[in-house]
């Protein structure tokens, strides 16, 4: 009963006017990013974070929660009308979901994605409810050198198991934390590469860095989409299912939720990463593979479902260790930090009203979505013939506006458009702005944590291996160094004596 009391509290905070409000803002604002191709959840949300400033913590978190998660459900609709996903994660829903509609099953697939969905999204809270305090409850014996281990784990995983090339993954890493470093030093107090500059005493701030790839990088990247002639949307058709399309959906929801929600606790994995592991699942699984790429409804099913799950279950290494899983979870960590709420074990305990009312408030959002997702596709075909050319400079205007107010600093919002144009460049040559983000916000953590701990060890290194916890994390990290390469080698000499013994 214990575990039940905040539980229900919980979900007293959450139909509070204010909080419903904000809840269906954020899955709203949300959807709609998720339609319009190429801004995303993290850099909606990174542009949004000055806004929040003024906004009561519990309700800005749920909005924001809102923002991510109901984005993945928009990005579907251009995945499946245009083949052009409004995100990272709608790839390869893509593929047979436009498929589908070119056979003037686009309804169907979009009803299929919005059920798959809220099942995925669903599950993943129930999940969420049970593991995250279990997770918050062992971490709470964690001390410096653990969270030395835990920031270099998550920094090291992002880097091996995201989706682009692990060695520009670790170079954009590295930039990272040599970015988190500009300032004064926490311990004592000497500045560090200021160059001389008075305003990069108090560092660069994270909304500014935020706002800066992912907005503004991302504005610019999208404006050369301009140049390409726009695809006519296919006709939608009824959003309802048969009952035939909703037995041969049964099997990959359900493996996608399973999915979903394990690899979205995994730094690295997320959305994205879900969405293709249940696609090549789902052709795997499939008696009919060859139907995949030419309209299979479990190539949208499986995927959307995942990608749901996922985006919910990546809220629990980000509340209850304070790691944030992906780009996106970085920007909410960052959310949490200028709310004065630290992420980590200890918040279940201390702030279990905000912790079981942003939980419990995705709940009332999977609803919300679920019942706006198939009425208001139509609505949403319209805001698409909105043309990036009105779009972009109206979100440049309110970025440039947001940063300001962080600081009231004219040098910040100098800065922002630096690093934007940075993200731009970064893109065009295929580095991914999010290690860089990641390992900026958890630089701050790996680098005090490491300082502490190397005070308490008297500047002994080995100490690290006298902690149980800490010495199985480190195992961990020589794992993944080390495995990797090993198997690479290990397929290249079985390959060559393949080669030798057909020659």
């Amino acid at each position: 009963m214990d575990f039940l009391s905040p539980v229900i509290a919980g979900f007293g905070v959450v139909f509070q006017p204010e909080n419903l409000f904000y809840c269906l803002l954020g899955v709203t604002l949300g959807m709609l990013i998720g339609v319009l191709p190429g801004l995303g959840p993290a850099a909606t949300i990174a542009v949004l974070l000055p806004i929040t400033y003024n906004i009561e913590p519990t309700a800005a978190i749920i909005m924001l929660a809102g923002i991510f998660y109901g984005a993945q459900y928009g990005g579907t609709i251009t995945s499946v009308l245009l083949r052009l996903p409004g995100e990272a994660s709608s790839v390869v829903t893509a593929i047979d979901g436009h498929a589908l509609a070119r056979q003037g099953r686009a309804g169907s697939a979009l009803g299929i994605a919005a059920i798959g969905s809220f099942i995925g999204g669903t599950v993943a809270i129930i999940g969420l409810t049970f593991v995250a305090p279990l997770v918050a409850g062992f971490a709470l014996d964690f001390g410096p050198s653990e969270y030395t281990a835990l920031a270099l784990l998550g920094i090291l995983l992002i880097t091996t198991l995201g989706t682009g090339s692990p060695l520009k993954s670790i170079l954009m890493a590295t930039v990272g934390l040599l970015l988190a470093t500009i300032g004064q030093d926490p311990l004592e107090g000497v500045s560090r590469l200021t160059f001389g500059v008075d305003q990069l005493l108090d560092g660069i701030d994270f909304v500014i860095v935020a706002m800066g790839l992912f907005g503004v990088g991302e504005i610019l990247y999208n404006l050369e989409s301009l140049r390409k002639p726009a695809e006519p949307a296919a006709a939608v058709g009824s959003v309802y299912p048969s009952r035939a399309e909703l037995r041969e959906s049964k099997g990959a929801i359900t493996r996608g939720s399973v999915l979903g929600f394990l690899l979205g606790i995994l730094p690295g994995g997320g959305a994205t990463m879900s969405s293709m592991v249940a696609y090549a699942v789902e052709k795997r699984a499939s008696k009919q593979p060859e139907k995949f790429g030419k309209g299979a409804i479990q190539g949208v099913a499986g995927p959307e479902t995942a990608n749901n799950a996922a985006a919910t279950s990546s809220f629990i290494p980000l509340l209850t260790l304070g790691i944030p899983a992906n780009a996106t979870m970085a920007i909410m960590f960052g959310a949490l930090l200028i709310q004065g709420i630290t992420p980590g074990p200890a918040l279940v305990a201390e702030k279990p009203d905000l912790f079981w009312g942003v939980v419990n408030s995705m709940y009332v959002g999977n609803l919300l979505l679920l019942a706006m997702s198939m009425p208001l596709i139509g609505v949403f075909v319209r805001i698409l013939r909105v043309r990036q050319a009105i779009l972009a400079p109206l979100t440049i205007l309110v970025t440039m506006i947001g940063v300001y107010t962080v600081r009231m600093s004219v040098f910040d919002m100098f800065i922002m458009v630096g690093l934007g144009v940075v993200g731009y460049l970064m893109k065009k040559a295929g580095f991914e702005p999010g290690p860089l983000v990641l390992a900026f916000v958890l630089g701050g953590l790996l680098e005090s944590s490491f300082r502490r701990s190397m005070r308490i060890f008297g500047g002994d290194v080995t100490g690290f291996l006298t902690q149980p916890i800490t010495a199985t994390l480190l195992a961990v990290i020589v794992l993944i160094v080390v495995v990797p390469p090993v198997l690479r080698l290990s397929k290249r000499k079985r390959q060559r004596q393949e080669e030798n013994v057909a020659a």
